[in-house]
């Protein structure tokens, strides 16, 4: 991993090797956008998408030539988190570290700020 900072998100190795897969797999895009939306039991759920165009909102984190894309107001409450990558048996994806959620939901999809 990188060097951790409080104030801003960070990425695991792992998280970056896979956007980076994952982006080849696509064929195309500038990068992963990944931010916070209402939704969920507990009140907000992570979510990622592929970015193919910039848009002004944007903040926009480069490691390892991988760029992730996060608008302003998810990166309030992805401030201070670890991005990773996890596999658990069968089960892998992307994982949230994130010192500002109070409680997660039991399936751990969703969190409380």
């Amino acid at each position: 991993m990188k060097s951790f900072s409080p104030t801003e998100l960070n990425f695991s190795d792992k998280a970056v090797s896979h956007f980076h897969s994952s982006l080849k797999s696509r064929g195309m895009g500038l990068g992963v956008q990944i931010g916070v939306k209402k939704a969920g039991c507990s009140g907000y759920e992570y979510f990622f998408n592929f970015i193919d165009e910039l848009k002004e909102e944007y903040v926009v984190f480069e490691t390892d030539g991988c760029k992730v894309f996060v608008d302003q107001q998810s990166l309030e409450f992805l401030k201070g988190s670890l991005v990773d990558f996890s596999e658990d048996g069968l089960n892998k994806g992307i994982k949230f570290i994130n010192p500002n959620a109070k409680a997660v939901c039991g399936c751990g999809e969703s969190f409380t700020v």
